[in-house]
């Protein structure tokens, strides 16, 4: 309902002030890692050219490539980001921006959300942006990097989707984030609100098994990898992040299984895929 009620409200916004707003853009903001071609290695262009449709000008979009191994504030990560974002808003003329995030993108969006002083790009951003559409993010941390920075058995299986001991995933400990959720960091339960929305869409379980369809959506072998992680979270996670993670800053959008075709569940892996209709629901949301 609350969503029905941003979104009412951004209509009236748009009728009052037609003439001041223009073109919308949607920014696609990855997760952990060092990205020079996100497009290709994290979302697919299948993901992408399928979202962008929802634009009345499919070509106002910008898939962000950062170094998020770093912690969000660097100027690597927040710094690039706001780099990209300032540049897109500019050279198209944007004045209603949907950001994409997933995973640790989404706390690097927050940080720039959080602190509009950091840096002086940074209240344009907040101003231009309508909301953030949060795919999984790991807003309140994950066991799982308390695991890889302890040295554990596990690290070598998490490489793949999390790196290894570099700064993001130091930052994104459970005591680390509970650490900047209550000073840096707005959105969480006792702070003040995000001054934009910030909307999650909450995966909440792994297919592994070889006779489920929704198993290979993605690929199989991460479906596998992320069965085995999810032995080290509660029972409501997408393999990666506990479901109380993924909707810890901001407001609940949606579970997986409330939209998606079929109810399937979305894996940490599926939620930056054009799985089970995932696609359709955020092209319609522009």
């Amino acid at each position: 309902m609350s969503r029905i009620i941003k979104a009412a409200g951004l209509f009236v916004l748009l009728l009052t002030f037609a003439p001041v707003w223009g073109a919308t853009g949607v920014a696609f903001v990855h997760g952990t890692g060092k990205q020079t071609d996100a497009l290709n290695d994290y979302w697919t262009t299948s993901m992408v050219n399928s979202v962008r449709q929802g634009l009345s000008n499919s070509n106002n979009y910008v898939v962000i490539n950062c170094d998020f191994e770093q912690y969000m504030w660097d100027s690597q990560a927040a710094g690039c980001l706001a780099t990209h974002l300032h540049n897109f808003i500019n050279q198209r003329g944007i004045t209603d921006l949907v950001v994409l995030t997933h995973s640790n993108g989404g706390n690097v969006m927050r940080w720039i959300m959080s602190n509009p002083t950091w840096d002086s790009r940074y209240p344009l951003i907040i101003q231009r942006l309508r909301w953030v559409n949060a795919l999984a993010p790991s807003s309140l941390g994950t066991p799982l990097a308390d695991a890889v920075m302890q040295g554990n058995v596990f690290e070598a299986s998490l490489g793949w989707l999390l790196g290894y001991q570099n700064d993001a995933v130091r930052m994104q400990q459970t005591s680390w984030m509970q650490h900047y959720n209550s000073t840096w960091l707005l959105g969480t339960a006792g702070r003040p609100n995000l001054p934009k929305g910030f909307w999650n869409v909450v995966g909440t379980d792994v297919h592994a098994a070889v006779w489920n369809g929704a198993s290979y959506c993605g690929g199989y072998h991460y479906q596998v990898g992320l069965a085995v992680t999810q032995w080290w979270l509660n029972s409501c996670s997408d393999g990666f992040l506990e479901c109380s993670s993924q909707n810890g800053a901001g407001n609940l959008w949606f579970y997986d299984h409330w939209r998606t075709n079929r109810g399937r569940k979305l894996s940490h892996h599926q939620s930056r895929r054009d799985c089970f209709n995932l696609d359709v629901i955020l092209r319609n949301d522009l």
